[in-house]
């Protein structure tokens, strides 16, 4: 799809004001699901990507996700009292940080079996059973949603990702089958994952008795939250194919060090986005490797960077700035060092 340099110039600032105007605008950040909606109808306009097509997938693609939050949250709040009553024995027989660092890093590991979707509810409840305080409560999402997002990764059905990466190498020369990312990643995302759990129990581990389970909801709740997660479904969906052109002209023809760095926009577009408009059959190993670890890491940075980040955020209403506060510094080094081991072996 060609597009004028005017719509360079305005998919350029939409990305800007995706990446700076929730931290600078209380209002983009209070309405995340709307502001990003409206950033993806402006860049589907600007580069003319409108298409019946386009608009039924933007539609249509959020409904399992939000069938999954929707059913997940009902049995949850159904359920709750023998959930809670559940994680809290795990808590007081082993402790809940040792509790914590378990659940991150199985959850982390069953997300490319049961999907990064259902992980992230999981774990979103195994937090709200543990009552724990408000930056603890902080910490243990963030590294939680990292891990599930680098464990989503290695096989097929974790994720988009995955599914597109995949499919796109099948053919000569990969032959990519089911277990094709495990095989090229393990030695990067296995330790990572491990880092992330450990880093989820860096915690003062207090626990509120006496508080109410904050997560108690009513229906009308667990509705909203869904809708929320099914307009920032759509959001995204308007968002990646209106920057598909830009993705295109730009990071696809960096040099593999540099098209690194430039995947860190995966922590504001689906990194799947991303991966379809520059993953080629004729890459190499290491160059699949250095565009994969940039998406897979780059996508915990900030909420809009993955699926788990966008519903545990909802559900406990964390905002921009707070995210990006812990999540930025730690994963720019975990990037950093992925970076420095490619140089040296890859």
């Amino acid at each position: 799809m060609e597009i004028s340099h005017l719509s360079y110039v305005l998919l350029t600032l939409i990305v800007l004001a995706a990446l700076f105007l929730p931290f600078l605008w209380h209002k983009a950040e209070e309405q995340l699901e709307i502001f990003l909606f409206c950033l993806g109808v402006l860049a589907a306009t600007a580069s003319n990507a409108w298409s019946w097509k386009l608009v039924k997938e933007a539609i249509l693609h959020p409904i399992t996700i939000t069938l999954a939050v929707l059913i997940t949250g009902i049995l949850f709040n159904y359920f709750k009292g023998k959930i809670t009553s559940f994680i809290e024995s795990l808590a007081e027989k082993f402790g809940v940080k040792r509790t914590i660092f378990f659940a991150v890093l199985i959850l982390s590991f069953l997300s490319s079996m049961t999907t990064a979707i259902i992980a992230a509810l999981i774990l979103c409840e195994i937090v709200a059973c543990l009552r724990l305080n408000r930056k603890d409560c902080l910490k243990v999402i963030v590294m939680g949603c990292f891990g599930i997002g680098m464990g989503a990764v290695l096989t097929r059905i974790g994720e988009p990702l995955s599914v597109i990466v995949i499919d796109k190498l099948s053919g000569a020369p990969h032959h990519a089958g089911f277990f094709f990312l495990l095989k090229l990643l393990w030695p990067y995302i296995l330790p990572a994952i491990f880092f992330f759990a450990y880093m989820s129990t860096r915690i003062s581990g207090e626990q509120n008795k006496n508080k109410l389970h904050f997560e108690k909801e009513t229906s009308v709740d667990i509705l909203i939250r869904a809708a929320k997660i099914y307009l920032f479904i759509m959001a995204l969906v308007l968002f990646g194919e209106g920057l598909s052109p830009l993705a295109r002209a730009t990071i696809q023809k960096l040099p593999p060090s540099i098209l690194y760095w430039a995947n860190s926009l995966s922590a504001i577009l689906d990194n799947a986005t991303l991966a379809a408009a520059e993953i080629v059959p004729e890459m190499t190993t290491a160059q699949i490797e250095f565009l994969l670890l940039a998406l897979i890491v780059s996508g915990g940075f900030l909420i809009p960077g993955n699926i788990p980040n966008i519903i545990c955020a909802s559900k406990f209403k964390i905002k921009s700035s707070d995210w990006a506060r812990l999540a930025l510094p730690l994963g720019t080094g975990v990037m950093l060092l992925f970076f420095i081991i490619l140089k040296i072996f890859a």
